[in-house]
């Protein structure tokens, strides 16, 4: 089944749409680029899910277009991110529905399948994610590890208490961090974590508020920060975390995230290996999940948003099996949306899946075309944010909100350490 969207604001006459129409479905010789001609041709196909945007910014020569499409069963349409307010992203959710502790075992959360054609859903549990996956298929996982990067510090000479988040590493124990609160930490003053483990100096302040931190320790700076450190839970979960590691996914290796790439905090060891078993393969990409995850959209108009910059790697194995995975005609399912990011900015910046690193600051919302994504493994994200845009974008609009009404009305757990979704 291939998901066509077709956005009519790319086109200025109709004679270019045809040719365009024409070539993506591979129409025959014979196709009479006319809007009668179109309905009798797409009325033949069995294999499409058609979604049209941008059909209210379209000239006059688009009607009889727009007026074809809309007798075809499987041809949508739904207003593209351009022509969407943050507004349209919000959902009524009680707060007892926000997870603030794991579920036990990881693979006992639960899981809403839903398909992407149909916008069907069905309730089931992440433990049976296997049922639904089929030999071939290829889940894409990104391995980033989270930093234990809150710290309580103590000042020098006054003993006021200070918490600093790590943003990001500028130099050799030097970063990019939030000082809360800011008056407390001026350049030249100097702080101590764990009774004295860790010690840091306020180098410079910069634009937005942030401290550039120059931290001293003896021995490797990482350990000392496993040692004081904490995990930089989001704000909405206030329980404390008992052990650090599960805020950390089975497989995370490469230390540099702000916060958890959460979809995957579902699996288990055991479950990887079962599913290795049943003939479905898996693969790593990085991306370092920065605090800009729970930056909220503030604009009114969606893409006015301006997105994050986070650092991605694309392993030349992982992208030799995305390759063999598309031409064995297997799916590849992203688990999570940063995996998702990684995975369309490199098809967007290349027009191929190779192997490469960088920086990425994609911004997926409706009207995307996903080049590589046949499936996406996610959680239940926060209203009118980016992350929900993005489920919006593979899902639908519609599908993407009756799904969360559902899963407010069966009482699933939201957020990152809430239930997960699937849709394929």
């Amino acid at each position: 089944m291939k998901n066509i969207i077709i956005d009519l604001e790319k086109y200025d006459e109709k004679e270019k749409f045809y040719d365009h129409i024409a070539e993506r479905l591979q129409f025959p010789d014979y196709f009479g680029r006319n809007a009668d001609a179109l309905y009798d041709l797409l009325s033949e196909k069995s294999d499409l899910k058609i979604t049209v945007i941008n059909a209210s910014k379209a000239g006059d020569w688009a009607k009889p277009i727009i007026s074809a499409l809309s007798d075809i069963d499987f041809v949508k349409f739904e207003k593209s991110g351009a022509e969407m307010k943050r507004s349209d992203f919000f959902y009524e959710l009680p707060e007892e529905l926000i997870a603030q502790t794991p579920i036990e075992p990881r693979d006992h959360s639960r899981l809403l399948k839903a398909d992407r054609i149909t916008g069907e859903t069905e309730n089931s549990h992440f433990y049976d994610l296997g049922k639904f996956l089929k030999k071939g298929d290829l889940l894409v996982m990104n391995d980033s590890r989270v930093l234990p990067a809150r710290l309580f510090g103590i000042k020098e000479g006054t003993g006021a208490v200070v918490e600093f988040l790590l943003l990001e590493q500028k130099g050799d124990k030097i970063w990019e961090t939030l000082v809360r609160p800011g008056k407390r930490a001026r350049p030249g003053m100097r702080f101590s974590f764990g009774d004295g483990r860790l010690t840091a100096e306020i180098l410079e302040t910069v634009e937005g508020g942030n401290r550039i931190v120059r931290f001293e320790c003896e021995g490797n700076f990482f350990t000392a920060l496993e040692d004081v450190g904490q995990m930089p839970l989001p704000p909405y979960i206030t329980k404390k975390l008992e052990d650090k590691e599960r805020y950390q996914t089975v497989y995370s290796r490469e230390l540099g995230s702000s916060a958890a790439p959460t979809a995957g905090l579902h699996f288990t060891k055991e479950m990887l290996a079962e599913l290795k078993d049943m003939g479905v393969n898996l693969a790593y990409v990085t991306l370092h999940v920065g605090l800009g995850t729970f930056r909220p959209v503030k604009e009114d108009n969606v893409i006015d948003h301006k997105m994050h910059s986070e650092h991605f790697s694309m392993p030349e194995e992982t992208a030799e099996l995305i390759r063999r995975t598309k031409a064995n005609g297997g799916r590849v399912i992203a688990v999570g949306t940063t995996s998702c990011r990684t995975l369309e900015s490199i098809a967007a910046k290349y027009g191929e899946i190779k192997a490469c690193e960088g920086q990425t600051d994609i911004f997926i919302y409706p009207g995307f075309e996903f080049k590589v994504l046949d499936g996406l493994i996610t959680n239940f994200h926060l209203p009118e944010s980016t992350l929900i845009m993005l489920v919006s974008a593979f899902f639908g609009y519609e599908n993407t909100m009756n799904a969360y009404k559902k899963a407010v009305e069966e009482r699933y757990r939201f957020f990152s350490f809430g239930d997960a979704m699937l849709i394929i």
